[in-house]
């Protein structure tokens, strides 16, 4: 089942919603059921040709109405007779749309009534708007940039009222830890505009802020005025520091947020403006750690990379390496010198043995007994030359091998020898003009390597 509203409930939701939704319009119409009780008040309904709208004028709110009161805009005397209101006279009026719960119906409260046509202080707002943008005020290209997350902020607000309590709140919760200095001043009223102007003049001449925050709460049109003044709007145009201005609610626009350097809809909402959430904070930390392991771990693979092909240019152009190719090649020249050695004395072997078939077809026995004897004897010569062959070639490789022996770099070392190379040039040391004093040295020996310094030049 659905919610069952109390009159009082459904009233009060009502209400919630008109004054959220319209909480200030312009209204034109016809004046009609005028009333004048003793409170001062005055009572009457706004009417067209279709529609009735009850409107209440409180005494409070009759500020404006004839000769000698002050137009808060621009600070001059009212000229002229007062308003009179009558029945059937086309007005225009200024103020917030409520719902009256003791009538359950919806009504304008007026801040303002003036004769159908432009509103003088909607003429006066209007005239300035058009002569501070004709000067440049509003021009975006001379807007200064808010700093990011800001150390030193001025604020410039009345002092006791809830626009500098919300944004101390959100201040407190948001961005990292700043220091924030209050120029107390009124915010509404006659003295209003000097003092925020001498307030922005200072901090300018002070030159600690990094940005300026001028905020004030909600309030009537009345009470916004200051904030459309030209003394006002001369001080935010002259500031060299950049201004955040958050003046009334979302739908309020005043001189001095078109003026400044970025408007924020609320107080709340200028805080909000000026410092991003710690969460972020902390998930842009997150970012950056994640980038950063990942930009190690890529130097961490391209050093990687290159100490493999330096070692690996290292290992072929060590004494090492050059002494293993040596030795591969020693062995393939001995491997080719024997199956030569051994193809030739197959050859020597077929040929004596074609030789002992063509003797023995060509001479008898007897003959043949005696070239045995002979060819016995050349075999056992044969076999003395081929063994004195091998035993040269043997020598040699063992000659070979002796000399292949000298050449290691490392054996004089084993003998009390030493490699000494100059760190300065990377080159061995052989001359003693090499070297100058205070070069360091690498001395190599046998088991290991020898700092030194060269403390004397050759003499």
């Amino acid at each position: 089942m659905s919610h069952i509203f109390r009159v009082r409930e459904l009233t009060q939701a009502l209400k919630d919603v008109v004054e959220g939704q319209f909480p200030f319009v312009w209204v034109k119409g016809q004046v009609s059921n005028l009333s004048r009780p003793g409170s001062g008040h005055i009572y009457f309904s706004l009417k067209d040709e279709e529609a009735v709208l009850s409107v209440v004028w409180f005494k409070s709110n009759q500020w404006l109405g004839g000769e000698g009161c002050v137009n808060p805009l621009t600070g001059e005397i009212c000229e002229g007779p007062p308003l009179m209101l009558e029945e059937g006279k086309d007005v225009l009026c200024a103020g917030r749309l409520t719902v009256y719960p003791p009538r359950g119906t919806y009504q304008l409260v007026a801040e303002l009534v003036q004769e159908r046509g432009v509103g003088r202080l909607y003429q006066a707002f209007e005239a300035l708007k058009q002569d501070l943008q004709a000067k440049g005020y509003f021009d975006q290209d001379r807007k200064m940039v808010l700093p990011r997350h800001p150390q030193r902020v001025a604020v410039v607000t009345g002092p006791g009222g809830a626009a500098i309590r919300d944004f101390l709140c959100i201040a407190s919760e948001r961005g990292l830890s700043s220091q924030i200095r209050i120029h107390p001043v009124l915010v509404q009223g006659d003295l209003a505009p000097a003092q925020i102007a001498q307030a922005l003049e200072a901090i300018n001449a002070d030159g600690w802020a990094e940005v300026v925050v001028l905020i004030r709460g909600g309030g009537s049109l009345e009470d916004l005025w200051a904030f459309n003044t030209k003394r006002v709007a001369d001080a935010l145009y002259a500031s060299r520091i950049p201004v955040l201005a958050g003046i009334g609610h979302e739908v309020d626009t005043t001189i001095a947020d078109m003026v400044a350097d970025r408007r924020a809809a609320t107080p709340t909402h200028a805080a909000q403006i000026l410092w991003p959430e710690r969460r972020e904070l902390l998930q842009m930390v997150d970012d950056l750690e994640i980038r950063l392991q990942a930009r190690l771990k890529d130097c961490m693979q391209e050093m990687d990379r290159h100490v493999a092909v330096l070692v690996k240019a290292l290992g072929w152009l060590s004494p090492v390496r050059r002494m293993e190719r040596m030795e591969e090649r020693l062995k393939h020249d001995r491997e080719r010198l024997s199956m030569s050695a051994w193809q030739m004395m197959r050859r020597k072997q077929d040929i004596l043995g074609s030789l002992v078939a063509a003797l023995g077809r060509q001479y008898g026995s007897d003959r043949w007994a005696m070239l045995g004897g002979r060819v016995e004897l050349l075999s056992m010569r044969l076999a003395e030359g081929g063994k004195r062959a091998l035993d040269t070639v043997e020598s040699d490789l063992r000659m070979m091998e002796t000399r292949l022996e000298s050449l290691d770099p490392e054996k004089p070392l084993a003998r009390g020898y030493s490699l000494v190379r100059v760190e300065r040039t990377g080159r061995f040391l052989r001359d003693p003009d090499d070297v100058a004093p205070d070069d360091r040295l690498e001395i190599r020996v046998s088991k290991g390597l020898v700092p030194a310094v060269v403390v004397k030049g050759k003499e």
